[in-house]
């Protein structure tokens, strides 16, 4: 009998530089592996890492990338196909229609 497909939201505010942005690339491929659709939205310092190499590797394997268009406009950010860029109200949908929600700070 097929499992219904797990709806993983993962929130991430950590640079890219810190442990908890890794574990949450780390997290997302995992949840990819065992068959889940995952939504991954960066925001805050996170932003920052929506081009990092790892986590544009998990796109074609079905990852959902967002974005704050906000915070990519006050760190000057290009807002480019590179996640689909949104406003918060992106991450209250994610929390209520995901059967998971997890947040790396």
């Amino acid at each position: 009998m097929n499992t219904p497909r797990a709806k993983v939201g993962i929130l991430v505010s950590a640079a890219p530089a810190r442990a908890s942005f890794r574990h949450a690339i780390l997290f997302a491929g995992a949840a990819l592996a065992r068959g889940h659709d995952v939504y991954l939205y960066c925001v805050d310092d996170a932003v920052a890492g929506v081009r990092d190499a790892a986590l544009q590797a998990l796109r074609p394997r079905g990852l959902k990338l967002y974005a704050c268009a906000y915070g990519a406009h006050r760190r000057h950010l290009p807002v480019d196909d590179s996640a689909a860029y949104a406003g918060l109200t992106v991450v209250s949908d994610l929390a209520a229609s995901t059967d998971r929600f997890v947040s790396f700070n």
